[in-house]
């Protein structure tokens, strides 16, 4: 078999069809994320919630309180996914280079909540939203060195089928009459509440 041959059989193998699967489901998922942090799977709203900036992560300050362990568990495992994702998509990234990515990311969107005042800027999700990529980005270089063929093909199949069950999920959350209000509304409505768009400040 020629050169020639072997290439052309290389590009019409299914294995190419991959990549497009990761990238659309790393799109997917990206949305989602900014979604989840910027509106909390509300609809998108501006406005409401006091430009607060937290520097000191973790602990309490005289504006915020100490961070909650069920909201650091939280930002922790929705990151998980994006080093999952950058791991398959960029394996030659470094993890400093990927922490460092991470980082931007995160201060972005901490920026994005303070300049629309719908969320406090705290540099303790800045951490653990890395800390969580991380921990992604290890997972796929543990199965690069434990798994067969590096376990690209299974950490591919995870990623877009996790993927798919997190729009479903996301899509049932909508449709259910539960949903967040926006922090610091004041509009008395008790945690996990429903509130209606037109209540919102």
């Amino acid at each position: 078999m020629t050169t020639t041959a072997l290439q052309s059989e290389r590009e019409t193998a299914p294995v190419d069809a991959a990549p497009f699967r990761l990238i659309a489901a790393f799109a997917v998922y990206t949305l989602l994320l900014v979604w989840i942090v910027l509106w909390k799977l509300e609809l998108p709203w501006v406005g409401g919630v006091d430009r607060v900036i937290k520097l000191v992560p973790f602990l309490a300050t005289a504006e915020q309180g100490a961070s909650r362990p069920s909201e650091v568990t939280i930002n922790l495992l929705l990151f998980v996914p994006f080093g999952l994702f950058l791991g398959l998509l960029a394996p030659w990234w470094s993890l400093r280079r990927l922490a460092g990515v991470t980082a931007v990311v995160s201060l972005a969107l901490e920026a994005t909540q303070f300049v629309l005042a719908i969320g406090s800027t705290d540099v303790t999700d800045v951490l653990v939203n890395t800390a969580g990529a991380l921990v992604g980005f290890g997972l796929v270089a543990f199965a690069r060195h434990r798994l067969p063929a590096g376990g690209r093909g299974i950490l591919i199949r995870i990623c877009v089928i996790g993927t798919i069950a997190a729009l479903l999920a996301v899509a049932l959350f909508v449709a259910s009459p539960i949903h967040f209000r926006p922090p610091g509304s004041g509009m008395g409505h008790e945690p996990g509440s429903a509130v209606s768009p037109g209540e919102r400040p």
